[in-house]
Formats: C-alpha cells, structure tokens, sequence
C-alpha cells in the first residue's frame, strides 16, 4: 500500500472545550524498531481525551501531542522486528496519536481484530480494557464469587467491568446518574444498579451484601467518595482509584484501614513503561482475548462520529448521556 507522505489529524488549538479540537495536516509517522504503522480504521474517545484537551494532562515524554490512546486498522508499515504484521488488522493501547489518518502503535501493545469485530468494535477494546484488567483484577484481586462495586457503571470504563465481571464470576454493584442508566447496566449484566442521585449507595450496597460489603471498589470518583467507598468495604477490602472527578484529597480514618485490613491502591495507565503495557497485553491475549475471538466479549457502543467531528464527539461525552464507547470513524 502506498503511504501518503501527510496525513489529516486533529490537533488541539489551545486547551479549552471541545471547540479547540481543529483537523489540522501533519507529516505521517514513521516506525522506529518494534513499531507499527496504523492506518487508522476508528479510535476510541476516552476522558483521558478530555483531561489533555483543557490542558490538564499532557502527555508523557516522547508521545504524541496528538490525543488518542486506543486505535484499530491495517498494519501498512513496521519498523524492525515487527515487519510479519504488515498488512494485519489489530487493535492497540497508544500513548497519543489516535486521533489521525495514521498512527504509530508498539508491537508489544498490539491485538489481533478477529473475524466478526468491527473496526469501530476493536477501536473500542484497549484502553478500557487494560485499565479494568489492572485495576480491578490485578490490583483489586477481584474473584469469582466476590463482590465489586464500580462507579460510573454505563461510562466506558463501567461497562468493560460490567462484561469482565460477568465472564469472571465477579458480582458487580454499579452506580449510576439515572434510572434508565441505572436499568441499561443491569440489562449489561450487572448484579445491581443504583441512581446515585437518588439513593444513598453506602445503604444499598450494605443491604444488598447483607451487611458484609464489597470485596473491592473500582473508583473514579475520588473526593467526598472515598470514605463513602471504604464504608462499604468489607474486611480485607482493596480500594482501587483511577481517577479523581471530585477531587485529589480525601480525609479517611487509619484507625479503620488497619482494623480491617484494607488496602488503599491506584494507577494511571498513560505513564506507564512499554514493558508494563507489553506484559499486560500478553496476559490479555492468554485470559481475555479468546472470549473477544468467540464473541462473548464486545465493547458497549454508544455513538461514533466521523474523525473531524472529533469535538462532537468530546462534547457528547462531556454532556454525560452516554452509554457506553464513543469512537471516531476514518
């Protein structure tokens, strides 16, 4: 295939809303050892997207200013070591650079698309799925039979652990900003779901657990949250937090976290080493991704949006209505 030398791609103007999200022309990557050249098929839109847009997350040293971090397409190009995937479809966890024509992907973060996945479909799978993967399985230890308490239940983060959680044995709690969500994330497969607008989510999950709590609680709330969360914990709980809406700082009791054992813990995906996302992506290929090949496991879809309505698409996931994965079509 005959690579352009320039590419369309969204840049950002100056942090602000999503009108500074502007089609601008860049020059098309190039592979360096162990790299790929995507031609980009969709990409997923994710908060992080948003954070880097009004300026309040940048990327790390050496990626893309370009926002994006999961893409799916043709492999038209690679650098050393991964020429065999020329001309393969895959999916991949980005550092930045979705949001164009073409992209540069690591080998080591990259997956199969199977037969029977749209490209929209796998576009929609590595962000969410690493990040549910090693907060809640890896550093929450969640276990069949256990309970989880996830906030932010049909968000797209919500609803990739509604379906983990559903092939995994885990009995997911979810919360959510309305009824009709609230009944979305239980047709999804949640064991529970509850409009925290309307209900106190501490008394409902105690009621629903019998008293005993959660075993773990994936949250992306942060703030007044977090003592809310350990309330709900049972003993041995583990608290995982991936992101901070309400807030970085939280007045918690130490007393309590050492009575009964919990277990405070968190990450960010975006900074981690390619070696990190490298093994994390091997485990999925061995634990996850036979269910994505079978068909058990899809993304939620909510909406997409052509490449250059990139700021439709921002401004449909800051408006909170979704349901699900926004993704960008090329």
């Amino acid at each position: 295939m005959q690579v352009p030398d320039v590419m369309t791609a969204i840049e950002i103007s100056t942090p602000g809303g999503p009108d500074v999200l502007v089609p601008g022309k860049r020059p098309v990557p190039q592979p360096g050892p162990g790299e790929l050249l995507v031609k980009v098929a969709a990409a997923g839109v994710n908060r992080p997207d948003v954070l880097q847009r009004r300026g309040a997350y940048p990327p790390p040293p050496g990626a893309s200013d370009l926002p994006g971090l999961e893409v799916a397409g043709e492999v038209v190009a690679a650098g050393q070591g991964a020429t065999h995937l020329i001309g393969t479809n895959v999916c991949a966890l980005v550092a930045g650079g979705g949001y164009a024509e073409y992209a540069i992907a690591p080998a080591g973060t990259s997956l199969p698309v199977p037969e029977g996945l749209s490209m929209a479909e796998a576009a929609a799978l590595p962000e969410t799925l690493f990040t549910v993967w090693i907060n809640l399985f890896e550093r929450g230890f969640a276990t069949e039979g256990e309970w989880a308490l996830i906030h932010g239940g049909t968000s797209g983060i919500g609803t990739m652990a509604i379906s983990l959680c559903k092939l995994f044995g885990v009995k997911a709690v979810v919360t959510c900003g309305g009824d009709d969500k609230c009944a979305a994330a239980l047709k999804l497969g949640a064991a529970a779901a509850i409009n925290y607008k309307t209900r106190d989510f501490v008394n409902e999950v105690r009621q629903l657990t019998g008293g005993a709590g959660v075993n773990v609680v994936l949250d992306m709330v942060g703030g007044d949250y977090i003592a809310r969360n350990l309330a709900v914990l049972a003993d041995d709980g583990r608290h995982v937090s991936i992101a901070t809406q309400r807030g970085v700082t939280a007045e918690v009791s130490f007393l309590d976290i050492m009575r009964r054992r919990l277990t405070l813990t968190g990450s960010t995906l975006r900074p981690r080493t390619l070696a990190f996302k490298t093994l994390v992506a091997e485990e999925l290929r061995a634990t996850v991704w036979p269910f994505v090949e079978s068909g058990q496991l899809r993304p939620v879809m909510d909406r997409t949006f052509p490449l250059r309505e990139a700021s439709a698409a921002h401004a449909r996931m800051e408006g909170g209505d979704h349901v699900g994965k926004i993704v960008l079509t090329v």
